[in-house]
């Protein structure tokens, strides 16, 4: 019987957390969820990739996320973003950055998504890990987060700027971007302001 790919080997998971989430009224990633903050749920979806390190990167509230972080996980590594302000790609830069030079790809979960669910982390990875240059998750004709970005794609990151993450990059992908059908829209959904905590999840 073949043995089963070690898709740990190279990958590493950033969860970007600098937000000021001005549309909640800030504080959003300490915000209940399930009688535990909103970020810990991220974390633990993250912590499920298969993936050799999870990176979480702080911007505003450096100080509050970092202690979140740690009283989930203290073996988390943090990194900050000085320049958050700028917006998104500024957290994602500091991300990628912080991995080890010989990082094959990286996890981008965003702090305010905890539906995501587990079972699309492997298919994304074997999809990079098969030639792609990365790889999203879609519901309903729609693409969706996490994703993970092959190394190939790491000076992009590099040079982009402004708040709007990697979605731009992966349009310029084409078929060199696979995709990979969630079973839910745990996949779209993420928290912009309070009566987002009480939506009810969509199913197939």
């Amino acid at each position: 019987m073949a043995t089963e790919p070690d898709f740990n080997n190279g990958f590493h998971a950033v969860v970007l957390a600098a937000g000021s989430a001005t549309r909640f009224g800030g504080r959003k990633l300490m915000a209940d969820w399930n009688g535990a903050p909103l970020l810990h749920a991220t974390l633990k979806i993250a912590q499920a990739a298969p993936v050799q390190s999870l990176t979480v990167v702080t911007g505003a509230d450096a100080g509050e996320v970092a202690d979140c972080v740690q009283a989930f996980d203290a073996a988390i590594r943090l990194v900050h973003a000085p320049d958050h302000d700028e917006g998104m790609a500024a957290s994602l830069r500091a991300g990628i950055a912080s991995l080890p030079e010989d990082a094959a790809g990286a996890f981008v979960f965003l702090g305010d998504m905890p539906r995501a669910p587990t079972s699309i982390l492997r298919p994304l990875a074997e999809a990079v890990r098969a030639g792609a240059a990365a790889a999203a998750p879609a519901f309903r004709g729609r693409r969706g987060n996490p994703v993970i970005l092959g190394r190939g794609l790491f000076p992009a990151v590099a040079a982009m700027r402004g708040d709007t993450g990697a979605r731009a990059l992966l349009q310029t992908l084409d078929a060199q971007l696979a995709l990979i059908e969630s079973p839910d829209d745990g996949v779209l959904f993420d928290v912009d302001t309070p009566g987002d905590l009480a939506r009810p999840a969509s199913r197939p």
